[in-house]
């Protein structure tokens, strides 16, 4: 009877450990610079996220889709209840003119490990 009990506590102390985590939500997803000119090319936005989870949260990595658009995070552990950031620099120049939409992939330790970001935005030509 005590090794039935034991395991049952045992059991349940895994299953609540295991269902401790870390998770990230951001405030948005996506940012639309809207329209701007060729001559200023060079565009940033963030990307705000709150652990909402109940472990650490570690932003593993932001990869962006294209190396006009550069990705920078916090490194430091994100703890319960607390925020960090994602910034993002477009840099356009010697780009095509027009729409763009670019994707930064985010991987964390949390739930999900996954989230994809997105800029947008329309470059137009410089009215000399």
């Amino acid at each position: 009877m005590k090794k039935i009990l034991f395991t049952m506590l045992m059991m349940l102390a895994f299953v609540a450990t295991a269902s401790a985590q870390a998770k990230i939500k951001f405030d948005k997803t996506v940012h639309n610079f809207g329209q701007f000119s060729e001559t200023d090319s060079k565009q940033s936005c963030v990307f705000t996220f709150t652990n909402v989870g109940d472990k650490p949260l570690v932003v593993n990595q932001a990869l962006a889709s294209c190396g006009c658009t550069a990705p920078k995070y916090t490194k430091t552990p994100v703890m319960p209840g607390e925020k960090g950031e994602l910034k993002v620099v477009y840099n356009g120049a010697g780009r095509m003119l027009g729409h763009f939409k670019k994707t930064i992939t985010v991987r964390t330790n949390g739930t999900p490990e996954v989230v994809r970001l997105y800029i947008e935005g329309d470059m137009t030509e410089d009215k000399k």
